[in-house]
């Protein structure tokens, strides 16, 4: 049977069809749907993690306890990862193990790009690079079975370009592996030194094999054309490769590290020139050159930003292609959302000139004009743990202007631990939890707080509240943001405290389907122009709602985009702000 997938659906396929039985992960573009469409087959034991290193000690506990298991993040996501990830290689595993990394060449929704093949060979453990959606559904497959054979995690690395295409693939049945027997072994999953350093010398030897296998197996080859040149080459940047130069001779790796030195050299001998063409880190290459090979590769195809066929055309001939895409485009930053809840709390930040350490979110974009209210957004967990660093570097009187803002997601993901260390050390910061009841910016996914589900089945709810009193905070509020003139009053009595503090926001995303339901049932906005002062005014405009626009020295209000929200009609202070009531008669 044929299906069109991308190959996020394809991964979910092929490791359904494999046999897979617990899966685990957190959301992050471009990997989310692996999940998603996990959940959707009822044999599959499908959960999201409040932060990958849980994904990740989920999915590894149920392969030691011996159910074929599957852990998908995105690229900076196995860096929270990281400990377990090692200690993983170690360990080994008793059923088939895969570790399913999206990275972001490009960064599309990343704050950095990162190749994590160099974490799989750091961590001397297999990696997978599929081209298209149908190696990612056949690799989903045979990366249980490398990992079974092997003992070892294995690491499916795919890109944005392989996740969100979509092709035709050919798919198959599921093959039911049951869950192995556990048989309780200390020297094997018990890695004090005494037992690791034995673990060591297996890794070791397991490395070797891997090598012997990546020389033989079917999963590299060599497709010969034209032999003055020979271009080695894997994942996306195949397919570029091929569709600029499909005459030359290719050698493509899909199974890439261990790197197969001997079939290169084979390869590299019969050739007249040598590229490598790979996205981000000259990951190949440097295996190639350690080989001593002579090699064309990261002084021609760019180390930086997302290949495209038009970059490996420049890069291979120095010619254009004959319609050359445009390197320049326009400019079309999102935006938040018409009726969005961080919006009140950033309108109400900046009026209160406050100091806004940011955290990974939809409410990033607090960061623009013309909210222009927030300082710092490096990775999850940073705005608490940085917020009080901040505090102990400035000092307590540079505290009352201070604040962490985060969502909720995230908050559950790796602020919690962050907020316990504010309130140990004494910190005074004010910690502002974004409570929109789900993880937005990835596309609306439960987590702990939601009361749901991956497979939508009602949970245990946290109550932030209660949390945050457990962990010390005593002075906690909770808020709703499209509440303006409270919202900026309760945020200046937290800020001028004393003490820790946390602000609860709580207000739904508007594009919940409950919380959009709501909306679409209450009447539009509309400017009277005749009340509107225009220039001299634009208060309606300090909220930064995309639906509010300027035209004719007047703002309007675009009805296709309003929700119906009141947070524009409570800054007017002419009332030239109502409410769009259609006449019936």
């Amino acid at each position: 049977m044929k299906m069109l997938l991308s190959g996020n659906e394809a991964v979910a396929r092929g490791a359904w069809e494999g046999g897979v039985i617990v899966s685990a992960a957190y959301p992050g573009t471009p990997s989310t749907e692996i999940l998603e469409n996990l959940a959707k087959y009822e044999e599959v034991r499908a959960e999201w993690s409040p932060n990958e290193k849980v994904a990740f000690e989920v999915a590894l506990g149920a392969a030691i306890g011996g159910a074929r298991a599957t852990v998908s993040m995105k690229h900076v996501g196995l860096n929270v990862a990281a400990d377990p990830l090692m200690s993983s290689a170690y360990s080994g595993i008793n059923a088939g193990f895969l570790i399913i990394s999206a990275d972001d060449p490009g960064m599309h929704s990343s704050q950095n790009e990162q190749d994590n093949r160099i974490l799989a060979k750091f961590a001397k453990i297999p990696v997978l690079e599929p081209s298209d959606s149908q190696e990612a559904h056949d690799f989903a497959k045979i990366g249980f079975w490398i990992s079974e054979e092997f003992d070892t995690p294995i690491l499916l690395r795919l890109t944005t370009r392989i996740s969100h295409t979509k092709c035709i693939v050919e798919v198959g049945e599921r093959e039911e592996k049951g869950v192995k027997p556990y048989n309780k072994d200390i020297y094997k999953y018990i890695l004090v030194p005494a037992h690791a350093r034995k673990r060591h010398i297996v890794v070791e030897e397991r490395l070797e094999r891997l090598r012997e296998f990546a020389e033989k197996t079917e999963l590299n080859r060599i497709e010969w054309g034209n032999r003055d040149i020979g271009i080695v080459t894997s994942g996306i940047a195949y397919q570029y490769a091929k569709e600029i130069m499909p005459e030359a001779s290719f050698l493509k790796l899909g199974f890439s590290w261990p790197t197969p030195i001997d079939l290169i050299k084979k390869f590299s001998s019969q050739v007249k020139k040598l590229y490598v063409v790979e996205e981000l880190e000259p990951f190949i290459e440097d295996a190639l050159r350690a080989a001593g090979l002579e090699v064309t590769g990261k002084e021609v195809v760019p180390r930086i930003n997302e290949l495209t066929p038009r970059r490996v055309r420049v890069a291979l001939t120095g010619k254009e292609l004959p319609h050359p895409e445009p390197e320049e485009v326009v400019s079309r930053p999102p935006v938040l959302c018409p009726g969005c809840p961080h919006m009140g709390i950033y309108w109400a930040l900046r009026r209160l000139r406050a100091t806004v350490m940011g955290d990974i979110g939809c409410y990033t974009l607090g960061f623009q004009e013309p909210l222009s209210a927030m300082d710092t957004c490096l990775e999850m967990g940073f705005s608490v743990s940085g917020a009080h660093g901040l505090e102990k570097a400035q000092g307590r009187k540079f505290a009352k202007k201070l604040v962490a803002t985060i969502g909720d997601s995230t908050f559950l993901h790796s602020g919690v631990t962050g907020l316990m260390d504010v309130v140990y050390n004494k910190g005074t910061s004010t910690v502002i939890i974004l409570d929109n009841r789900t993880t937005a910016m990835t596309g609306h996914q439960d987590h702990p707080a939601t009361g749901k589900t991956a497979k939508g089945e009602p949970t245990k709810e946290i109550d932030f509240k209660k949390l945050a009193h457990a962990i010390g905070v005593e002075k906690v509020f909770e808020i709703d943001p499209h509440d303006l003139k409270m919202t900026r009053k309760v945020l200046k009595e937290a800020m001028e405290l004393d003490e820790p503090t946390v602000v609860i926001a709580k207000r739904p995303c508007v594009l919940l389907k409950e919380e959009w339901k709501k909306l679409q049932a209450r009447p539009k906005k509309k400017i009277i122009p005749e009340k509107c002062k225009g220039e001299t005014c634009r208060n309606c405009f300090t909220i930064g709602c995309s639906a509010i626009y300027w035209k004719d020295g007047k703002a309007w209000i675009n009805p296709l985009l309003c929700v119906g929200c009141d947070l524009c009609q409570q800054l007017c202070p002419f009332g030239a702000i109502v409410e769009d009531v259609k006449d019936e008669n």
